[in-house]
């Protein structure tokens, strides 16, 4: 059987020397840089059909711009920048492992793609006139990285190259940063547009439109909530919700708000403008759809997280405190779904962090029964997230002695135990941690509430000290989880000094008469030297 290089040869001589022998090594390279060399702009022809890639290049990236990406701005703009960031970070692979043919066509691909993208955007926008001076820059150190890449390809001068890879390396640095501020300047464009849109339009579908808009957008990361925040959105969502005209968008708008406040920018525009004020009015008025008063919950549970420094400059929380803390423990008790409990808690779960006041509020608002009902309620607690939020409330309530007698009368110390048993009901890492921060902060609430000898004598008849047993010595049981193991421990040691005969000879030996440190590395099996 003849080789296809043997064939070729054949039928190249049948042409009766009207045509010089084609080299098959040149014809391949030819035709893996005419892949690369592709004008992006071609491919908006194939529509959507599958373009191949060979087995050499995995990974490669080839997008097709169809007619529904050019019909959005955004999502043009957003994936068009994904491919080119996506490219620039192979290129920087590629420079350092010294593939010069591949760093060349990628070079070449991103010009394509950064060229494209300009003339699309230049001719569905006006482009004001700082971007203009970008573009003009940018595609000029495009072209300089295809020039000098290119070069390194026919020289094989290991000094040469070794300059030349400090070079493309700055240039190719250059180009990004000069493409990523681009980028975001042509986001700010869009998001002013849909801004205006938002505060111009007394069209209910028209602002229901850009807000989508807006939320789509705020999917893609906390640099882009930035940019959004920066441009007004806040004022322009908040000016929303306070007109009763626009009463069936406030639910819509404040979804978004809540996605844009997960930047310190957002947080910090809400406060300004007097946002939390909104917030409490919309969460305190009982004419308010259950669905409008959830998602003001959400913002406010966004707003407060443990994660946010800025949290401690809310002043104007304070001063709405009681009535949002009200509002909230009155949805706890009267959600009708668990998503509404998850989002109300979620934001009491927070507060309690934020400020100790509210723990003393809740107490006052009967928390405790609330909460303790909702648990055995599984139309509204039907998560392990629903239940992190309450076992987090409960501990930080715990730390006040008025708490005790609440959890006493609604049989607490049982609902403990359940949550102390709590497993994942899936293989989903996520579900798991909850899992974990539930049994972490159950335990952490029972040694707490165990000061009182009626809560530690209750806690040893329901045989706690059994299941705290077992999460400690069982890495299975609790997931593997180190926290878990501590917080088990601790209530182990509080239940013993109030009740030493609830623990056998043995567990007591391991368990509680060791340090803490050492009871936790006997536990965990961990044989390492911590010197």
């Amino acid at each position: 059987m003849a080789t296809p290089q043997t064939s070729r040869q054949s039928s190249y001589s049948s042409i009766s020397g009207k045509m010089c022998v084609i080299q098959v090594d040149s014809v391949q390279r030819w035709m893996e840089d005419l892949r690369h060399m592709t004008e992006v702009e071609c491919m908006c022809v194939l529509q959507s059909k599958p373009l191949g890639v060979d087995e050499d290049a995995p990974g490669e990236l080839i997008v097709s711009v169809g007619e529904q990406v050019t019909r959005d701005n955004l999502q043009a703009l957003l994936k068009r920048a994904l491919v080119v960031s996506t490219e620039l970070g192979k290129m920087f692979q590629r420079l350092e492992k010294r593939r010069w043919q591949r760093v060349h066509s990628t070079a070449l691909r991103v010009s394509a793609h950064v060229r494209s993208l300009i003339q699309e955007y230049s001719t569905a926008r006006s482009a004001p006139a700082d971007m203009q001076k970008y573009e003009k820059s940018l595609l000029e150190k495009c072209m300089e990285l295809n020039v000098i890449t290119e070069r390194c390809l026919h020289t094989e001068d290991e000094y040469f190259l070794k300059s030349m890879k400090e070079a493309i390396h700055e240039i190719l640095t250059d180009v990004s940063d000069s493409f990523s501020h681009m980028i975001d300047m042509a986001l700010a464009n869009e998001i002013q547009i849909l801004i205006r849109q938002i505060e111009d339009s007394d069209n209910v579908f028209a602002i229901s439109t850009a807000i989508s808009n807006l939320l789509s957008l705020t999917q893609d990361g906390p640099q882009l909530c930035s940019i959004i925040a920066k441009e007004g959105a806040v004022v322009a969502l908040l000016k929303i919700c306070r007109q009763d005209c626009f009463s069936s968008l406030y639910a819509h708008a404040l979804r978004t708000l809540a996605s844009i406040c997960c930047v310190e920018d957002g947080i910090s525009q809400l406060e300004e403008v007097d946002g939390i004020l909104c917030l409490a009015e919309i969460l305190t008025d009982g004419a308010c759809a259950e669905a409008t008063r959830a998602e003001a919950a959400a913002v406010m549970a966004q707003i407060t997280s443990p994660h946010h420094s800025s949290t401690q400059h809310l002043a104007s929380f304070l001063e709405s405190m009681q009535d949002i803390v009200t509002a909230l423990i009155s949805l706890c008790a009267s959600a009708s779904c668990g998503e509404v409990f998850l989002l109300a808690s979620a934001a009491l779960a927070n507060i309690t962090f934020f400020d100790s006041m509210a723990c003393e509020i809740l107490l006052q608002l009967n928390a405790v029964p609330i909460l303790l009902q909702a648990c055995r309620d599984r139309q509204r607690v039907d998560t392990p997230y629903s239940k992190d939020q309450v076992v987090t409330i409960l501990a930080n309530l715990s730390v006040l002695e008025q708490c005790t007698a609440d959890v006493l009368e609604e049989k607490g110390v049982e609902q403990l135990l359940v949550l102390l048993n709590e497993k994942p009901s899936s293989s989903s890492p996520s579900e798991g941690a909850a899992c974990e921060r539930v049994q972490q902060k159950a335990a952490v609430t029972l040694a707490r509430l165990s000061r009182d000898p009626l809560v530690a004598q209750s806690a040893v008849q329901l045989r706690a000290v059994p299941r705290l047993i077992e999460l400690c010595r069982s890495p299975a049981e609790r997931n593997n989880s180190d926290s878990v193991l501590v917080a088990c421990l601790a209530a182990l040691r509080r239940l013993a000094s109030e009740c030493p005969d609830s623990i056998g000879v043995s567990d007591h030996q391991q368990l509680i008469k060791p340090r803490l440190v050492d009871s936790f590395l006997l536990c965990s099996n961990m044989e390492e030297s911590f010197v």
